[in-house]
């Protein structure tokens, strides 16, 4: 039966897919998953082949720009959430249905709770946003329509000179962050800013004193590390800070990926003029700032690291499909050099006496996305694992000898767990999108003068982050230990 929806999906689609040589690119939403079984049974067991079609399951490096691929002809067939599909026809994007992988819708919209927006009915005739500024024209104009924005341009500045944004959000290439968000706060806006802060210590340097100045007129700055959103991790937040680990000696983390191989091209992401640094900023960023947020501790010292480029060389590929994860991108026949790391990892010593170990690759064969802590105490344990994201895993060593050992807490629970109280009922698992969601509606807790829920990283916080990463390059490049306080 799988092996007949299958064909059926790609013959409807594409009837004129039969010779041998037929290839198909199915731009998926987001890494492989469980949701993608139907498709990964049947190109495993051969029923594309069967029926002379190659079929190239392609993840990719920006989800949202799946509907934009398809519908402009640089891919065949994408996956994409069903909610986002309403509104793709609304905006007149030629993209069509034809089948379903998962029945539930799992995106929302989160609106304030006493605000104006009770009901979908309450949207009617409201903007959600009002100007989208991209690199390309054609996808600023794509994006614009597709999420309903009243305008589009590709000179980011002059969305300044509109007096209706109160808020932009940063999500370039590291090396615009910092030029963007100054001159945001500037203007008298609000700035969200994609991880890392910046590319280099200067930039977040420049940017965390950008900010003081806008705190001062009553301007917030924040970065998007939103894996402190994951209810696991805020309850492991909380558990720490009502001392349920008493003394903590070891915290050890990890951000283990497997993109990063040879066939990967020469995106902007092994640039490093554009991206600073690797794997290193990519990933390091959000364990360090995860560590930091779960013990509330900070590193005195980078006891040792080292870096890797392990593929010094990388195709370069242009035209339809090169800005996705260059899978479907016309290769050159000439290969450009990867100037950034492919793996660091580093020890450090904290400032309550732990001792700490970070590491952070993209070439973890097997690890789609790992990203792990696990901090072990006097009076307990915990491990966390993204991979297993709604489960928060606890020992408890105040307990007796015969009854320890590692508990596995589904963090569900709307009176015990940090945020779930908005989403579904106990056992009823949220994903990485919620994370989002759940900093967003903290974010607007803090404009309308409430707390937010755990604390969000501003960027006076991101940058303590950002020194940390510095640190850890200058330990693997010198070949010695680095004090924080070397590193302003």
């Amino acid at each position: 039966m799988l092996k007949r929806l299958a064909l059926a999906a790609a013959l409807t689609l594409l009837p004129g897919l039969a010779a041998a040589d037929d290839r198909l690119s199915v731009i998926l939403e987001w890494y492989v998953n469980p949701d993608h079984a139907p498709m990964v049974i049947a190109e495993a067991n051969g029923y594309f082949a069967d029926e002379g079609l190659d079929v190239d399951l392609v993840p990719p490096a920006d989800p949202s720009m799946v509907p934009r691929m398809v519908a402009s002809g640089r891919a065949d067939i994408g996956v994409h959430y069903q909610p986002n599909l309403y509104l793709d026809h609304a905006a007149g994007i030629d993209i069509k249905r034809f089948g379903t992988l998962v029945s539930t819708p799992l995106n929302t919209l989160t609106v304030m709770a006493d605000g104006p927006v009770q009901s979908l009915a309450d949207l009617k005739g409201r903007k959600i946003g009002f100007s989208v500024a991209g690199i390309e024209e054609a996808d600023a104009d794509a994006f614009a329509e597709r999420w309903c924005f009243e305008r589009s341009t590709t000179d980011w500045r002059s969305m300044l000179d509109d007096e209706r944004i109160d808020l932009v959000d940063v999500t370039t290439p590291n090396h615009m962050h910092a030029p963007m968000a100054i001159e945001a706060l500037a203007s008298g806006r609000h700035v969200t800013c994609e991880k890392p802060m910046a590319g280099t210590l200067e930039d977040a340097r420049s940017m965390r004193d950008a900010a003081r100045r806008a705190r001062r007129k009553g301007l917030h700055a924040w970065v998007w590390f939103n894996y402190r959103r994951c209810p696991a991790v805020a309850f492991a937040h909380q558990l720490v800070k009502r001392g349920r680990l008493g003394r903590i000696f070891h915290v050890r983390a990890q951000y283990l990926q497997d993109w990063g191989g040879p066939e990967t091209p020469l995106l902007w992401r092994f640039v490093g003029k554009e991206a600073g640094s690797g794997a290193h900023g990519d990933l390091n960023a959000h364990i360090v700032d995860m560590a930091r947020f779960v013990t509330g501790d900070e590193l005195t010292e980078v006891t040792g690291a080292i870096e890797e480029t392990f593929i010094k060389e990388r195709a370069i590929v242009d035209g339809p499909g090169a800005a996705i994860s260059g899978g479907r991108g016309r290769r050159r026949g000439r290969t450009g050099r990867s100037t950034v790391d492919d793996c660091l990892t580093f020890m450090g010593r904290m400032k309550g006496g732990a001792v700490a170990t970070f590491e952070a690759t993209r070439l973890a064969t097997g690890n789609q996305n790992a990203n792990k802590i696990e901090i072990n105490g006097e009076r307990g344990s915990l491990r966390f694992d993204f991979e297993r994201m709604n489960v928060l895993e606890w020992w408890d060593n105040t307990l007796d000898p015969g009854l320890r050992g590692w508990n596995r807490i589904m963090c569900t629970d709307s009176e015990a767990h940090p945020y779930v109280a908005n989403y579904w009922p106990a056992a009823h698992l949220i994903g990485y999108e919620h994370c989002f969601t759940s900093m967003c509606s903290d974010i607007l807790r803090v404009l309308s003068g409430r707390k937010s829920v755990v604390p969000l990283p501003t960027f006076e916080d991101a940058y303590v982050t950002q020194r940390v990463l510095h640190a850890a390059t200058l330990s693997a490049r010198e070949r010695r230990p680095v004090k924080m306080s070397e590193v302003r």
